[in-house]
C-alpha cells in the first residue's frame, strides 16, 4: 500500500497532551466550525461534521457548546461572520503545507500565517500550489495489539481500508470518506480499538526530511496550529527514524 505522513500521528499525540491540559475543547470546536462552514449544519448529510461531533462527545463537550460551534461555523450566530481561508506553501526540506482557517479578519490571519512560514524557513505560495498533493479521506489511527501486524492488515483490508501503514508508534488506516463509519464498525466488531477516526486530507505523495529540516517543520506546524484562527494544518513529510524515536520518548 501507499506511503504515509508522520504528521497525523504527531497531531494525535499533541491532541492527547492538549486534553490533559484542558485545551481539547478549543481544538474540537474549531473542527466542528470548519466542517459546518464547508458542508452545512446537517450532520446527516455532512460526514465531516458528523465525525467532528462524535469527537466532541468523546471529549465530553457539553451539548450546547457543540450546537453553538455548529451555528457559528454555519454563519447563523449574530456577531462577526467567519470567512473560510486556505493557505498553501512549502516548509523546510520542500514539505507541502496546507493551512485551513476560519477568520473574521483575513488580513490579520494572512499576515500571521505568512510570518510563521517565513520565521521557520518556509515559503507561502499561491492558491493551488500544493492542494493537488492532498485528497479527502477517512483516517483511523490505532495501536497494534497482540493479534500482530499481518492479522490486523488483513482485517483492515477486508473492512474497507485502502491504505495501511505504520507511522511511529501508531498505525494509519485510510479509506473513502463515506466508508469511514463502516470501517469503524468492522474494527469495533473485531475488538480493535482505535485512537482517533476522522475525515481529513491525506497526502498523495511524500517528502523525506533530514533531522534538521524535520525539527524546523515541526516547530512551524505547531506554531500554525496554535493560532486561534487556524482549524487544520496538513503536510506530507516523513521524519527520519532518529527524530521519530526522540519524539516517542518525549
Amino acid at each position: 500500500m501507499a506511503g504515509h505522513s508522520h504528521w497525523a500521528g504527531i497531531k494525535h499525540k499533541k491532541a492527547k497532551e492538549d486534553k490533559k491540559r484542558g485545551r481539547v475543547f478549543s481544538h474540537v470546536a474549531k473542527q466542528i466550525m470548519s466542517a459546518a462552514r464547508r458542508g452545512g449544519k446537517d450532520a446527516d448529510s455532512n460526514l465531516e461534521l458528523k465525525y467532528a461531533i462524535e469527537a466532541a462527545k468523546a471529549a465530553n463537550m457539553p451539548k450546547d457548546t457543540i450546537e453553538r460551534a455548529i451555528l457559528k461555523g454555519a454563519g447563523e450566530l449574530e456577531g462577526a461572520r467567519l470567512e473560510a481561508a486556505r493557505y498553501e506553501g512549502y516548509g523546510p526540506g520542500g514539505a507541502a503545507v496546507m493551512v485551513e482557517a476560519l477568520t473574521d479578519n483575513r488580513n490579520r490571519t494572512t499576515a500571521v500565517v505568512r510570518k510563521v512560514f517565513n520565521d521557520h524557513g518556509g515559503e507561502l505560495g499561491s492558491s493551488g500550489c500544493v492542494a493537488w498533493t492532498f485528497e479527502t479521506k477517512g483516517l483511523i489511527l490505532l495501536q497494534l495489539d497482540d493479534r500482530g501486524e499481518d492479522e490486523l492488515f488483513e482485517l483492515a483490508v477486508e473492512a474497507g481500508a485502502e491504505d495501511f501503514q505504520q507511522a511511529g508508534e501508531l498505525y494509519e488506516l485510510s479509506c473513502g470518506p463515506k466508508d469511514l463509519h463502516a470501517l469503524k464498525n468492522a474494527l469495533q466488531a473485531a475488538g480493535v480499538n482505535w485512537e482517533s477516526a476522522e475525515v481529513t486530507m491525506v497526502p498523495r505523495s511524500y517528502v523525506d526530511l533530514n533531522v534538521g529540516d524535520g525539527r524546523k517543520v515541526l516547530k512551524m506546524m505547531e506554531e500554525l496550529e496554535e493560532d486561534e484562527d487556524v482549524t487544520n494544518v496538513y503536510s506530507n513529510f516523513n521524519l527520519p527514524a532518529e527524530l521519530m524515536e526522540e519524539l516517542e520518548r518525549a
